[in-house]
């Protein structure tokens, strides 16, 4: 069955996937899902070693199984690897959407950044998917989804009579703020676990200074900018209202955000989580600039551009949590105007923490995780099968199991981590893989059966509780 993303739009109309239930996995034994070693797209000793010292931390043998599988997917079946003008290339697909999109490709490493010191192959890798994306910057800091072949024209059913400013090598052009924080977080990432100078060239210079100033620019403190977007489309998430420029807004310093990290529009331009991960990674960035380059001008822009939208994010971005307390709220407009909701996407109000967008013990943050885990977001969905967070990118009632994951990452009992371990375990529907989402009362029915960003979110959360708490892997969940 060909997925397109257009599909699982529509809410009740979306495309599902149904298998089978985890009974089906047990009478295989658990045999591995990973492509034969022959058929793998990337191979790393260092993350094979890893798979190993992990998985013997697990007693759990589905758990087990399952992290196996998801761990090593990006690599497995998503990464193709190359040179341009002799630097390392690498190009990352999404999973069942042959584009790469800056935010999943930067997501779907990210869980193996502590080892690229350990493996020069890995190592490369890393090289090579920063200045990629230094390049993809520089065609278009507004896009979201690229092309391998820069001079191509996109591919994707869904964005070809798209009504902005198309350029070659772009796959889909939706201005979403988290599609250049993600870029930043990595490659300062990257900066902290090898002091590798070698991918911070001039290349990737040019394209770290126009991602700042893509942000200021989005102020729009001086008229609307030159980015627009409409498309034909039967969802009214997939378009911008107002010629395509999006809501009206009182100009506060926030930075504007047409579209989720979902891809569907937002409903008031001013996204909250998205502006505060980009103060963490302007600051980020800044560090690079500075240490990897002594590029002292540049570490001082970004620094002053995350203090003004830190400071307006304090002054218009909180709300009353109804109990006394204030949370963030999810999007404003600045003329006083807001919504409190949350969606399964990262940057999410409720994964700030694990994008170091905010504190874990943070008062505000722990606030509005908890309100986001209730019945005051109107995402967040209860069933016979789990609980969790969905959105309006698929419609209600399908829970993300990326949400659970992030209530993993947060809590701090074991007894909320076993429990959602076990959503997890008991969602998967058979696969030994995490999908996009699932119905809340029927796992068997899914969305996006090959997801890799979902399938390397949990691996990551597994390695940290194999480090950190690995009492509750050492017990069936």
């Amino acid at each position: 069955m060909t997925f397109r993303r257009r599909d699982i739009m529509a809410g009740a109309g979306a495309v599902v996937f149904t298998s089978a239930l985890p009974a089906a996995a047990r009478a295989q034994g658990f045999l591995s899902k990973r492509p034969a070693p022959a058929d793998r797209k990337f191979t790393s000793p260092a993350i094979e070693a890893e798979i190993g010292r992990v998985k013997a931390k697990i007693a759990d043998p589905e758990l087990a199984w399952m992290f196996e599988n998801c761990y090593p997917n990006t690599l497995d079946t998503t990464v193709e690897t190359g040179t341009i003008d002799g630097k390392p290339d690498t190009f990352i697909i999404t999973g069942d959407i042959t584009a790469m999109w800056l935010r999943d490709s930067s997501a779907q490493v990210q869980p193996y950044v502590h080892l690229a010191g350990r493996d020069p192959k890995l190592k490369r890798l890393f090289q090579g998917l920063i200045q990629r994306q230094a390049r993809c910057i520089l065609i278009d800091p507004y896009a979201n989804a690229f092309m391998k072949d820069p001079s191509a024209k996109s591919n994707l059913d869904w964005s070809q009579k798209d009504k902005t400013d198309m350029k070659p090598g772009v796959a889909e052009r939706k201005w979403e703020i988290d599609s250049l924080c993600y870029p930043m977080r990595l490659a300062h990432s990257y900066w902290r676990m090898t002091r590798d100078k070698a991918p911070f060239d001039d290349t990737w210079s040019r394209a770290a200074k126009l991602a700042v100033d893509t942000f200021r620019v989005q102020q729009r403190k001086q008229g609307p900018g030159p980015y627009h977007f409409q498309r034909e489309a039967f969802n009214p998430t997939d378009s911008l209202v107002l010629d395509g420029y999006g809501r009206p807004t009182r100009k506060i310093g926030l930075i504007h955000s047409m579209f989720r990290p979902s891809d569907d529009a937002c409903l008031y331009p001013f996204l909250i989580p998205s502006n505060l991960f980009a103060v963490s990674v302007l600051r980020k960035i800044a560090e690079v600039h500075r240490e990897a380059r002594g590029d002292a001008v540049a570490a001082a822009d970004a620094e002053a551009l995350a203090a003004e939208v830190e400071g307006a994010l304090k002054n218009h971005a909180l709300i009353s949590d109804g109990e006394g307390g204030q949370v963030w709220a999810y999007e404003i407009d600045g003329f006083g105007n807001w919504v409190f909701m949350d969606d399964a996407n990262v940057p999410s109000l409720s994964g700030l923490a694990i994008i170091d967008a905010a504190r874990r013990d943070d008062p505000v943050f722990r606030r509005t995780a908890t309100l986001a885990w209730s019945d005051r977001n109107p995402y967040f969905f209860k069933g016979t099968a789990a609980e969790g967070i969905g959105g309006p990118h698929v419609g209600l009632d399908m829970i993300w199991p990326m949400s659970i994951i992030t209530h993993a990452m947060n809590a701090a009992d074991d007894a909320t981590i076993r429990q959602c371990l076990h959503w997890l375990k008991t969602t998967h529907a058979g696969t030994g893989f995490i999908h996009e989402s699932f119905d809340k009362n029927d796992p068997a029915k899914f969305t996006r059966p090959w997801f890799a960003w979902a399938n390397a979110l949990f691996g990551q959360l597994i390695v940290e509780l194999a480090d950190k708490r690995p009492a509750l892997l050492a017990g069936n969940i």
